[in-house]
């Protein structure tokens, strides 16, 4: 028996797709899945950039990375890696190394509920890391492990070929088939916005919404 379970990865979403969500703050797409998805105690240890790509999923017991090592067969160009540790901080899971190999082969990021290593390096780069937590201590290489299969990272759960998205708001992970709704409702709310910030600089905010807002509380 294989020390690690590996399945097919899913199609990759679609290359203007991925470009149009480049453009748009994770905050927006947030509002448009009610604001009740998105990972929670993951930070960006990176130098701010946007992440976007389709999930390649690892699932790995904490302190192990032997399943994050053998993923770099089957990810590509434009995948994140989604790394399920169960949040545990005990040993990186992945450092400098790792994850400028990622960068190399031309991952789109790499989101790790657990912790990495080797900080400063990281953050001196653009490409996108996640993390639970920070420990110099470092991993194990023994398995057990499984790649493109369900998993949960920092409460959200990902599934192989979805969309990832990343900014240094948080995280947010959701079907392709989704994406474009997604994308119209996003700009549509940017619009919208850009109104509001436009009424504040001419100083003539009208915040009668707010009355709507209380009365509906006291009832």
């Amino acid at each position: 028996m294989a020390a690690i379970e590996l399945h097919p990865s899913a199609p990759q979403a679609d290359a203007a797709i991925i470009a149009r969500l480049k453009t748009i703050p994770v905050a927006l797409l947030s509002d448009q899945f009610r604001r009740n998805r998105g990972s929670r105690g993951l930070n960006p240890y990176h130098s701010p950039a946007p992440m976007v790509g389709t999930a390649v999923t690892i699932r790995t017991r904490g302190g192990d990375n032997l399943a994050i090592l053998r993923a770099y067969d089957v990810a590509r160009p434009g995948d994140v890696m989604v790394i399920d540790a169960e949040g545990d901080l005990g040993n990186a899971l992945v450092g400098g190394i790792m994850s400028y190999a990622a960068a190399q082969q031309g991952l789109a990021g790499m989101v790790i509920d657990g912790a990495i290593r080797d900080v400063a390096e990281i953050r001196e780069r653009t490409f996108p890391v996640y993390a639970r937590g920070v420990t110099h201590r470092g991993p194990y290489k023994d398995g057990p492990g499984a790649i493109n299969i369900p998993v949960t990272v920092g409460g959200m759960v990902v599934r192989p070929g979805d969309i990832i998205v990343g900014d240094q708001d948080g995280l947010l992970a959701f079907a392709p088939d989704e994406a474009e709704e997604a994308i119209q409702k996003a700009m549509k709310q940017h619009a919208a916005e850009e109104n509001t910030m436009a009424t504040i600089r001419e100083g003539r905010w009208d915040r009668g919404f707010v009355d709507g807002l209380e009365a509906r509380c006291n009832n």
